[in-house]
């Protein structure tokens, strides 16, 4: 038995419909932007890898800091106890966040750093004496995470719908724009008493379908936000550590958020790792004699010390690699493959920002469940290119040490594949 047999046999994959499953490809090397199978066969990973990879794969900084690190310390409790990876992570990022951030909290992944936030911010009321605000904020078409706060914080769609009835209440509202910003700011003039914190993808909602907006109506709704003392969290899951063509895309923003959550790129997509990091304000509050007021949540693999070396090391790694003129020269090839793309009939709704580029194939509904994107992989697949849209949302956001020759070979793909899935 084959290593995909015995994966067929005992795995159960994420986000994959089970009945009729395709035979998964068993990747046994990664090395820079290539991923290769057991067959030899190599594949440009055009989405790094559900969008951690920074610096590519098994890059040897990284993987000689981990190992260094897991024969001195492996892992260790941290309620009581700290260590040094932890202690210097903390002190290199704090100064790298947008905003005057004071706290950082460790936990295991994007979906536990929403969750803690929106934890802190509940109890950030709750320990003020003020229960009443209880209530959260969010964007329509947003994802925040698949734990249960991060899910009811997130669209009510297609990842959620198996359990709505069980979701907290959310007050929804559209990204902002000059047109639906007065009706935005009248929800908030009612509802402000009661709303605890906002949570937001900062101008990129990732898994819904790679949509931007615009950042001047954000600062709008940001500044009326903020002028009800409601608690602005930031989930840069997916857009920090330069994906926007800056190192976090709130710097695109005049006003700051509160509560910023941060994990795929944190670690170079190394391992997993969650913060959530708060300005000064919010950890005073638990700062108290009353030890009911303690924040009681933590994980088992809190602040794990390899973990943690290994975000030590890709920040290293984001300056000496001179990263982010890797992320605008990306950027500006994006913008002139986008120009290509406006000459095809087929392809609608053309964006870019940083390394992201996307757009939606016009075959069938706008919608995550459309099959034309199993199509889109396989035939990328087939030619050596990894991709993974979102429905017939297809887009690119690679690894920083692509070559030009790979990124070309990505924009050809995509054209060769356009063509052949839209006759």
């Amino acid at each position: 038995m084959n290593l995909v047999e015995k994966d067929k046999k005992y795995i159960w994959h994420p986000f994959t419909p089970q009945k009729n499953m395709a035979a998964p490809v068993a990747i046994v090397k990664g090395k820079e932007t290539l991923l290769y199978d057991e067959n030899g066969h190599a594949y440009i990973d055009a989405i790094s890898s559900w969008w951690v990879t920074l610096h590519g794969h098994a890059h040897p900084y990284i993987a000689e800091k981990l190992y260094q690190q897991a024969l001195t310390l492996e892992q260790v409790i941290f309620a009581g106890f700290t260590h040094e990876p932890a202690v210097t992570l903390a002190e290199k990022l704090l100064p790298l966040l947008p905003g005057s951030f004071a706290r950082i909290f460790y936990s295991d992944n994007g979906s536990t750093s929403t969750e803690v936030a929106l934890k802190m911010s509940l109890q950030y009321w709750w320990n003020q004496q003020q229960p009443q605000r209880k209530k959260i904020l969010a964007f329509r078409n947003s994802y925040h995470g698949d734990t249960f706060g991060a899910m009811s914080v997130s669209d009510r769609g297609v990842f959620t719908m198996a359990f709505h009835d069980l979701l907290f209440e959310v007050i929804f509202i559209d990204t902002p724009t000059s047109n639906n910003l007065p009706a935005t700011l009248a929800i908030l003039q009612q509802q402000h008493p009661h709303i605890a914190a906002f949570i937001y993808e900062p101008l990129v909602q990732g898994a819904g379908g790679m949509q931007f907006y615009e950042a001047s109506a954000m600062n709008q709704l940001l500044q009326a936000v903020q002028q009800y003392g409601i608690i602005c969290i930031a989930d840069e899951v997916m857009t920090g550590f330069g994906r926007t063509g800056k190192l976090f895309a709130s710097e695109y923003l005049t006003y700051q958020p509160d509560i910023i959550c941060l994990s795929k790129g944190l670690t170079g997509g190394t391992m997993a790792l969650g913060v959530t990091a708060c300005v000064q304000r919010i950890y005073d509050a638990f700062v108290q004699d009353d030890k009911l007021k303690t924040f009681f949540h933590g994980h088992s693999f809190t602040a794990n010390p390899l973990a943690c070396t290994t975000a030590v090391a890709s920040l290293e790694l984001l300056e000496k690699e001179n990263s982010m003129a890797k992320v605008e020269w990306i950027s500006n090839r994006n913008k002139l493959f986008a120009s290509t793309l406006l000459a095809f009939a087929q392809v609608k709704n053309i964006r870019t920002l940083g390394t992201i580029l996307a757009f939606e194939v016009d075959k069938g509904k706008d919608e995550y469940l459309n099959n034309i994107s199993h199509t889109i992989t396989q035939q990328c697949m087939q030619a050596g290119v990894y991709l993974r849209p979102l429905g017939n949302t297809v887009y690119i956001m690679p690894p920083y040490c692509i070559t030009s020759a790979q990124l070309d070979k990505v924009y050809t793909t995509l054209l060769e594949v356009i063509n052949a899935v839209t006759e």
